[in-house]
């Protein structure tokens, strides 16, 4: 029975193969891209002309224009999806600490996002060390009424093996501990501050946190060993109905119109810089691949949608918009695969959330790697959270992206700091993102059969318990599962 499996598994490969005849095509996309992409020079006007792209904002609102417009002069059929949702800003923070109301002292920090549209408290601040559950357990009761300090990854020293969590399913314990405040320290060197959402729906948090950098935690963490210290954290912060507009530019299928992949970025940034890397780096490369298909006039089997998501910082919003609305005109069930690019930068092979897409991507790989040996090939297979594959993954929708790629010029840090600039971007890795994607695109688009299909929802709680999300999705209120 095995030696049957295993040779059939190899004849469903061989067929694979001499069905996906792409070569000549791969070769293609690679000279344009390599000669013609727009990636690099776009994003560098639009961070030097608009700067931050944070959603529903005056400059997120040209930033949903410019992709527009530059979809539009690349010839694609583009159109707006506009979604109204709650939405948070930041306006106003104060932090000292000391060892008594009478000798606090200014602290830098910055607000994370969904915080408290006004706050004001004073209390004590006490050590959760990294924020997870099993911090609390020992002493539930001494965190009541308390501050907690908390470290966003893992602290070292720590036990081995020892998990992590997002920021906000860290703060979303300390509020269940009956905390008053969260202070987060950042894991970056030199004082690098952090944003980001504190809140796993999306909606405002009950009590204020806020992110304070590395030595300053680190420095505090050390006096609480030896001395009480407390914090005065004050704030004030925007929360309302916004508008905004995913951009959507629609390549038609030949054969199989109603069967949809779909390519999306997320075009939104946090409001501290421009916001080169996260994500201008994957969105800008969305939109190229759309240039190169409509420079080439691609043709594919499936309809390709190229979609350029905002609110992904804020909760993932304009990709639930997106799910929302296919819900409303009955065609979610059209999408049947659907690859994220966020913070993607020259990837070295392919990942996907369904091991069984292996034989067909490491297949166009190898394809790849006979135009370009920088391309590895490697393959990844896994599922994790919080970018805007998730609401797809949620429905039991494939997903898939770029893997085995490195941040260029050391811009890991800078994520979602006032450091993310476009200094930061590489323009051969931005176009290696777009050649290969591209490549990866338009094999998924004419493959004869795409071997995974939609999840059922017992396939998928089985799935998602298999890749230990179970905890993170239960603590974020979308665990739908008894």
């Amino acid at each position: 029975m095995k030696y049957f499996f295993s040779t059939a598994l190899i004849c469903s490969v061989l067929f694979a193969n001499a069905q996906d005849q792409f070569g000549n095509v791969f070769s293609k996309i690679n000279a344009d891209v390599q000669q013609n992409s727009k990636a690099y020079q776009t994003l560098k006007h639009e961070t030097e002309t608009i700067g931050h792209r944070l959603t529903g904002s005056a400059n997120g609102a040209k930033a949903e224009q410019y992709a527009y417009d530059l979809l539009k002069s690349y010839g694609c059929d583009v159109k707006f999806q506009p979604f109204e949702v709650e939405s948070w800003a930041r306006k106003t923070v104060d932090v000292s600490i000391g060892t008594d109301k009478n000798s606090l002292t200014q602290v830098k920090a910055v607000t994370l996002a969904h915080s408290p549209v006004s706050a004001n408290i004073t209390g004590d601040i006490v050590d959760a060390g990294n924020g997870m559950e099993v911090d609390y357990q020992t002493n539930p009761s001494k965190f009541k009424g308390k501050i907690a300090l908390i470290y966003l990854g893992v602290l070292p020293g720590s036990p081995a093996g020892t998990k992590s969590l997002h920021r906000s399913e860290k703060t979303a314990i300390a509020t269940k501990y009956g905390a008053t405040g969260v202070i987060i320290i950042n894991t970056v060197k030199n004082g690098v501050l952090l944003t980001g959402t504190a809140s796993v729906t999306g909606k405002l948090i009950p009590i204020p946190a806020v992110c304070i950098g590395l030595e300053d935690g680190m420095a505090l963490k050390e006096k609480l060993k030896s001395q009480a210290q407390m914090a005065h954290i004050g704030m004030t912060n925007f929360s309302g109905l916004i508008k905004a507009r995913n951009v959507v530019a629609t390549f038609k299928g030949t054969e199989l119109p109603k069967d949809k992949i779909v390519v999306g970025g997320h075009l939104d940034s946090w409001d501290l810089s421009t916001g080169a890397i996260d994500n201008g780096i994957g969105s800008f490369a969305v939109m190229d691949m759309a240039r190169t298909f409509k420079k080439l006039n691609l043709k594919t089997k499936r309809t390709v949608e190229f979609v350029l998501f905002m609110g992904e910082e804020q909760g993932l919003l304009g990709s639930k918009a997106y799910i929302n609305q296919s819900k409303k005109d009955k065609n979610l069930d059209q999408v049947k695969f659907m690859l994220n690019y966020d913070m993607t930068n020259d990837p070295k092979g392919f990942s996907t959330s369904r091991a069984e897409m292996k034989e067909l991507f490491t297949a166009w790989g190898a394809d790849i790697v006979k135009i370009d040996t920088g391309f590895k090939n490697l393959f990844n297979a896994g599922a994790g959270l919080h970018s805007d594959h998730q609401p797809f993954m949620l429905e039991g929708i494939p997903t898939g992206g770029g893997a085995g790629g490195k941040l260029p010029n050391n811009s890991g840090p800078f994520y979602h700091s006032d450091g993310d600039s476009f200094k930061l971007v590489d323009e051969q890795g931005l176009k290696n993102t777009v050649r290969y994607s591209a490549m990866l695109t338009y094999a998924l688009a004419n493959t004869p059969k795409i071997p995974v299909g939609v999840q059922s929802e017992e396939e998928l709680k089985t799935f998602l318990e298999s890749q230990n999300l179970k905890e993170p999705l239960t603590i974020a209120g979308e665990w739908r599962w008894k």
